[in-house]
């Protein structure tokens, strides 16, 4: 009896997360945003002193545009974490499909900030006083490994 009932709570469990499957993918990718973002923030905005969000001013526009950035990564952690738990309690949390959403997400957000923040608008560097290009390699071919981790997990939950 009890092998049946198992096996309906996992048939169950299986139907909700193929229903919920976009979910779980979009609340990764925010999730992704969220803790790139605040990587990004933390390390190299706070503790390295390298750049500020926005540059091209003082050097308090630029911790203004720090606090605005982190409130943005906070935002989308915890939104996603309130996504998550809704998942959870739909019983349609499906990992590897939510992984796969957070690894996109995170290189999406780094190749962004890499091409469109630095190069294009030129908001900011990731550093100054050096040679840019080594860490323009870095930074954006980090961020082509994580966004092709996040299709290579997305692709396997696809059958």
């Amino acid at each position: 009896m009890n092998t049946i009932l198992g096996n309906s709570k996992n048939t169950q469990k299986i139907k909700n997360q193929l229903a919920y499957a976009t979910r779980n993918m979009w609340t990764g990718i925010l999730f992704g945003f969220g803790i790139i973002a605040f990587i990004d923030e933390a390390v190299f905005h706070q503790l390295l002193h390298w750049h500020h969000f926005y540059d091209k001013s003082t050097t308090s526009i630029g911790l203004v545009s720090d606090g605005l950035f982190h409130a943005f990564s906070f935002f989308a952690t915890i939104g996603s974490s309130f996504l998550l738990a809704d998942l959870h309690r739909r019983h349609a949390f499906w990992l590897k499909k939510w992984l796969g959403g957070i690894f996109l997400g995170a290189g999406v957000f780094q190749l962004y900030d890499g091409i469109i923040q630095h190069k294009f608008m030129g908001l900011h560097q990731i550093r100054y006083q050096v040679d840019i290009v080594p860490y323009d390699l870095v930074w954006n071919i980090t961020a082509v490994i994580l966004i092709l981790i996040g299709i290579i997990l997305l692709y396997r939950t696809k059958s």
